[in-house]
C-alpha cells in the first residue's frame, strides 16, 4: 500500500540510472550509502529496494559508465565503491535532456483540475 507521499515504482523505473548517476556525480559511493542518498533526495518520496538498486549498478557497469573498486569503511568493513566513468557523465547528462522533454509532454496530459487537486 502506497502512502500518499510515495511515488510508485513503475512511474520510477525508467528514471533508477538518473538517481544512481546524480548521487555519483558528487562522489563515489557503495550501495547502501547511495540508497540512502537517493531517500533524501526525494525527502522520503521513494526508497530504492535493493535488488534494483545492485541490478541497475550491474547493467550501468555494463555499459561503461559506471567503474567499481574494493574499498573499506569505518570500521574495517569491506565495501565496492562505484564511480562515473567520463561515458557515465555523458549518459547523465542526455538523461537529464530526456526527462526535461518527457516532463512537459506528461504534464499536457494532466487535467486543468487534478493540478489543483481535483477541486
Amino acid at each position: 500500500m502506497n502512502n500518499a507521499n510515495t511515488i510508485s515504482s513503475d512511474v520510477i523505473r525508467g528514471y533508477i540510472d538518473l538517481m544512481i548517476l546524480r548521487v555519483l556525480c558528487d562522489d563515489d559511493s557503495y550501495g547502501y550509502e547511495i540508497s540512502k542518498k537517493i531517500t533524501e533526495i526525494s525527502q522520503g518520496a521513494y526508497n530504492m529496494k535493493e535488488t534494483t538498486l545492485y541490478s541497475a549498478f550491474s547493467r550501468l557497469e555494463k555499459s561503461g559508465a559506471l567503474s567499481s573498486y574494493p574499498g573499506t569503511v569505518t570500521g574495517g568493513r569491506e565495501r565496492t565503491y562505484y564511480t562515473l566513468t567520463p561515458a557515465g557523465y555523458e549518459l547523465y547528462a542526455q538523461k537529464c535532456a530526456e526527462w526535461r522533454r518527457t516532463a512537459p509532454l506528461i504534464e499536457s496530459f494532466i487535467l486543468e483540475d487534478e493540478k489543483n487537486g481535483g477541486n
